[in-house]
């Protein structure tokens, strides 16, 4: 009797350790997935009814960088800061990954006020592109938005 209590307590423990293995290599498939160096392509804003598409190839870019724990975007206009269109913009944090609800802590920001708020989308990857959206809000600056943002994979230099 003794025995088959034994048994059974080692038999139910294997069990549990093969569904945390598991749990934990499914959610390491959909780190890997998200991690790597993306350029924005494109972005759209809703707000307060109004919708602004921003076509990312043409006078600006953008790169997300994402590991294993953190991300951190930079973006900056094509003329190199020589005229009013200036633009320079980076913040980075660590984010949250469960199935594909993609949440970022900013702890960094060129723009202070983002700092220490936190933001949820959902992202899909079909291939090597992105497409990550979500509500960004900041009171005490007055955003309130929806933001679509599609990426594509930049490809390791070989």
């Amino acid at each position: 009797m003794f025995l088959r209590i034994v048994f059974s307590l080692l038999c139910l423990a294997g069990l549990v350790a093969c569904n945390v293995q598991s749990t934990d290599s499914a959610r390491s498939v959909e780190t890997l997935l998200l991690q790597g160096t993306w350029k924005l392509i494109s972005g759209t804003l809703i707000e307060g009814g109004d919708t602004t598409v921003t076509d990312y190839t043409r006078n600006e870019e953008m790169i997300k960088i994402i590991n294993d724990s953190h991300f951190a975007f930079l973006r900056h206009d094509v003329n190199k800061g020589q005229d009013s269109r200036a633009i320079f913009v980076a913040a980075g944090g660590r984010y949250a990954l469960e199935g594909n609800r993609y949440t970022e802590h900013v702890e960094f920001c060129s723009a202070r006020e983002w700092e220490g708020h936190s933001f949820e989308f959902t992202v899909d990857i079909e291939g090597d592109t992105l497409v990550q959206q979500g509500i960004e809000r900041v009171e005490a600056i007055g955003v309130d938005r929806y933001n679509i943002e599609k990426y594509a994979r930049i490809k390791p230099a070989r």
